[in-house]
């Protein structure tokens, strides 16, 4: 069941839970999840909602970063998580861009609010429009190496306790495994093709930005960009502009 907003893990003697508590929790409530997924090409989603299940948020999605700015959606737990993250990539700003560069969890506890419409105000307006009141990114990876995000997302605007904070880092530690290992544990479970299914749509981004670099002459930066802005123009995600470019043409002058 999911917690209400601010409402603070306790462990079976009524306290807060102590390290070792905790990521055991996590870890069997993902695992669980995995497990009771059945099809194995949804285990992902299932994960992202194990996730809504630990912490009081709404909604929860994981995006995998493939260098030069390009991004994919690996799993999401609805359809509004699912948007907010084509949306931070298509208008190329928001807390997981932020975590991303910092390589730093980023927190936007109101969205309505002066500091987060400030810094990112594309974002901040649309997203609240999606229902969105706070969003929070973890970015996911080891020694310091970011390889995505785990972005949570509340519809109602408010900071995240200290002990779900906790959670929150324990959750993204194991997402982490679950994108770092990549090992089956059962036979028939082909635990690399999460990832795999997901790089389809980085593959055509990265081949719509070649096309538009050697069509257009422009260096990579400049060719997402001008993609990013016909999709937002347009209320396309990228990954559905970029597939446009691969099969009609660039057009994008």
């Amino acid at each position: 069941m999911t917690m209400q907003y601010g409402q603070s893990q306790q462990s079976a003697g009524g306290g807060v839970p102590s390290e070792a508590e905790g990521r055991s929790r996590v870890g069997a409530a993902l695992a669980a999840a995995a497990r009771g997924a059945g099809d194995p090409w949804r285990v992902p989603d299932a994960l992202c909602r194990a996730c809504v299940r630990l912490l009081p948020v709404t909604g929860a999605s994981v995006s995998l970063s493939g260098g030069r700015g390009i991004r994919v959606t690996w799993c999401a737990s609805d359809q509004v998580a699912a948007r907010l993250a084509e949306l931070q990539y298509t208008v190329g700003e928001g807390p997981c861009q932020t975590a991303l560069d910092q390589g730093a969890p980023v927190f936007a506890a109101d969205l309505a609010g002066r500091r987060d419409t400030c810094r990112w105000p594309v974002f901040a307006h649309e997203a609240v429009g999606l229902g969105a009141a706070a969003v929070f990114s973890l970015p996911l990876g080891v020694t310091g190496i970011a390889i995505g995000t785990l972005d949570l997302y509340c519809d109602r605007p408010g900071a995240l306790s200290e002990p779900d904070l906790r959670t929150a880092l324990w959750v993204r530690e194991a997402m982490t495994d679950a994108l770092t290992e990549l090992r089956p544990r059962e036979e028939d479970w082909d635990t690399t093709s999460w990832v795999s299914a997901s790089q389809a749509d980085h593959t055509e981004v990265q081949q719509a930005v070649g096309m538009l670099m050697v069509q257009l002459d422009l260096d990579p930066e400049q060719a997402l960009d001008r993609i990013r802005a016909r999709a937002f123009a347009e209320g396309r995600t990228v990954s559905q502009l970029a597939r446009r470019v691969l099969a009609c043409g660039p057009g994008l002058r």
